[in-house]
């Protein structure tokens, strides 16, 4: 069995994996931000992951017996690129050595990326040939990124940045005009919801996106804020959001293509679990083969961490 931990900016996750790759537990806690606040700093976050991960293996040991796992894999960084660092990412990397050491078995580090990377074909079925290049869309609250995908070894990939944002990420962007709306933090889901209910005119924001395929999304949240402060209609605000992703998203994505000329499109990250954003781009972009994680694996989870780390340990890779 792989046990796996993922100790992201807003969930605990653990995950166990079989060794033909089914999965046998998915467990995960969203991290408590009050009400009206729009997240947490690093040492809160941090302080909760620590709080959490013990009831978690609790939970976990109610089912199976954890002195049969034989690896352990963890998010250590954000990004597979030198120097990528976030204290939070500290609780499950540490937990993880910890464990790995009382059970004797190898430690797998891998990026948080790479997890929703592989979260996201473990959903959808993607396998890319060998040597294939592909895009891998990222939109959560803390990346919003358009790579260069690759598997450079089992378990491992290299992610070159195609397009992204200058200044807030998609799930910021979602999630403030959503805190503004009276929604609890973090609000992607409520909102998709509200949004449900818009009727009439949508105002159109206008978005931005300059020739290196740099896009913005302060822009917009200034214009939806104005608007929310100014009475617009919550439902019809939260539609706004929704289309000003996708609208985005298709101009990063359509930059991107071109530069790289690459056609798959691997679409993961927690802002990806929104059901009318996919139909958008689902409708409007065209000449691209786009596989979308499903929406439980879109957000956090350790399932990606758990599926990296075993494609390492059956090719006997070094932890």
């Amino acid at each position: 069995m792989i046990l796996a931990l993922d100790t992201s900016c807003y969930t605990t996750s653990v995950a166990l994996m079989a060794a033909d790759g089914e999965l046998l537990a998915d467990k995960r806690r969203v991290l408590d931000v009050p009400l009206g606040n729009r997240g947490l700093s690093q040492s809160e976050a941090l302080f909760q992951h620590i709080r959490n991960l013990p009831q978690l293996f609790q939970d976990l040991a109610q089912d199976w017996d954890l002195r049969q796992v034989t690896a352990i894999g963890a998010s250590a960084r954000p990004r597979p690129v030198a120097d990528s660092y976030m204290p939070v990412f500290l609780g499950g990397i540490n937990a993880a050595k910890t464990l790995s050491s009382v059970l004797g078995v190898p430690l797998y580090e891998v990026s948080h990326q790479e997890g929703h990377l592989a979260a996201a074909m473990f959903s959808c079925g993607f396998l890319p040939e060998e040597n294939m290049d592909f895009l891998m869309c990222h939109f959560s609250g803390g990346t919003s990124e358009i790579c260069l995908a690759r598997k450079t070894e089992p378990g491992a990939y290299s992610l070159e940045l195609a397009a992204y944002s200058g200044d807030l990420h998609a799930g910021q962007f979602v999630d403030r005009i959503g805190v503004a709306l009276g929604l609890e933090f973090p609000t992607g889901q409520s909102l998709e919801a509200l949004a449900k209910g818009a009727v009439g005119d949508i105002p159109k924001i206008s978005t931005h996106m300059d020739k290196n395929g740099v896009f913005s999304f302060s822009g917009p949240e200034t214009a939806l804020q104005r608007l929310v402060a100014q009475g617009l209609n919550p439902a019809v605000a939260a539609r706004a959001v929704e289309e000003t992703v996708g609208r985005t998203l298709r101009k990063a994505l359509n930059y991107a293509g071109e530069k790289t000329k690459a056609r798959a499109v691997l679409l993961g990250g927690g802002v990806m679990s929104n059901g009318y954003i996919k139909a958008y781009l689902a409708e409007k972009l065209c000449g691209f083969d786009l596989y979308f994680a499903e929406p439980c694996y879109a957000r956090d989870n350790a399932v990606g961490v758990a599926a990296l780390t075993l494609d390492r340990h059956l090719h006997g890779l070094k932890s």
